[in-house]
């Protein structure tokens, strides 16, 4: 039987590393992916902010490009080749799996039993969406330190999955009306630049425009718990499902990289730009380097700051790395974003919103 991966999956291995699975193009049986969580026994942090206790173990949390370093540091690196680009990336093979934590099923098992206040919280959130739109706990699922069993009743958020097109589309607009009405607040109604993150290193990107843009998503809700006693961070993270999965690693031949770039460009879709990658249709006005804009088709984002940034109809500003894309059928252009030495040098935002 062929393993199958798709964004927020959490394959882990049998030293029990704890990954999170990028995206949806992977080779058969394998996942490129981002290491997250280490068990004590292998890894060790400095002070309090990384520690995660479980039931029977210690966790650690990895933050930056700290759980790449360690993945590839290992006698044998948790990495595998990424044919299309020609070079090795962080990854997974099913032979050093143990098992995948999968969100949707986990949710399941989460509440069919009774469990501590911080579940009690997510049911209830859960269960508000569901009874004010058409959608059902089946959509949803379940990641971060809640899905693997060490959070925090007194400090961990709620982290959830919704799953697909439709679905992101009409929680976004029941979240409308439950901000509207007051059930559940918008998170960043009342945030500042002195909030987290508090690391801020983008060139391009103000921390209070970066404000600015995680309010519109809606994606990001507070709610007042009673079983808590206290108000919880809750968000929502767009995945698709199943049938909307395009695995494009397969008919990919090679992407050929050119260098960074900067451009604008009109925003002619964004149903793509809740998943993981970010991706946008657009039509590029202006654009440095040596490439005909007419060629350059999409804006393609690895860039978690950057997803649902832009909505459709809005001239937006690019920064990334141009790519030629050769697949079994066509050849185009694309600016990528993801992961690298000049991450904070890249940027998505609207120059001309809406």
């Amino acid at each position: 039987m062929t393993l199958r991966f798709r964004d927020r999956d959490a394959p882990v291995t049998k030293d029990g590393l704890i990954f999170r699975t990028y995206g949806y193009d992977h080779p058969p049986n394998s996942c490129f992916c981002d290491l997250e969580y280490a068990p004590d026994s292998l890894y060790q942090a400095e002070g309090t902010k990384a520690l995660r206790q479980g039931p029977l173990n210690r966790y650690y949390k990895f933050f930056l490009d700290g759980g790449l370093k360690f993945a590839l540091a290992q006698d044998t690196p948790y990495q595998i080749y990424h044919r299309p680009l020609g070079r090795m990336m962080v990854g997974v093979e099913s032979g050093r799996i143990s098992h995948i934590m999968r969100p949707e099923a986990r949710l399941k098992e989460l509440f069919s039993s009774d469990g501590d206040a911080l579940v009690e919280a997510a049911r209830e959130v859960v269960y508000i969406v569901a009874d004010n739109s058409d959608l059902r706990q089946d959509d949803f699922g379940v990641f971060g330190s809640l899905a693997h069993g060490f959070h925090s009743v007194q400090h961990s958020d709620v982290d959830l999955v919704v799953y697909g097109r439709r679905e992101l589309s009409e929680l976004r607009s029941t979240l409308t009306s439950l901000f509207d009405g007051g059930t559940l607040e918008n998170e960043f109604n009342d945030w500042t630049k002195y909030d987290p993150p508090h690391h801020w290193n983008f060139t391009y990107l103000t921390k209070v425009e970066y404000g600015e843009y995680q309010r519109r998503k809606l994606i990001y809700a507070r709610y007042a718990s009673e079983s808590l006693g206290r108000r919880v961070n809750v968000e929502f993270e767009p995945v698709r499902r199943w049938d909307e999965v395009n695995n494009e690693y397969g008919i990919t031949e090679r992407i050929e990289p050119f260098g960074r770039v900067e451009a604008r460009a009109e925003v002619l879709s964004d149903e793509e730009g809740g998943f993981m990658p970010s991706v946008y249709s657009v039509r590029v006005k202006e654009v440095s380097g040596d490439v005909d804009p007419r060629d350059v088709r999409r804006v393609v984002s690895y860039v978690k700051e950057f997803r649902m940034q832009l909505e459709a109809g809005e001239t937006a500003l690019i920064r990334g790395n141009l790519e030629r894309v050769v697949t079994r059928d066509e050849e185009f252009h694309q600016i990528a974003l993801s992961y690298g030495p000049d991450y904070f040098d890249q940027v998505l935002k609207a120059v001309e919103p809406r």
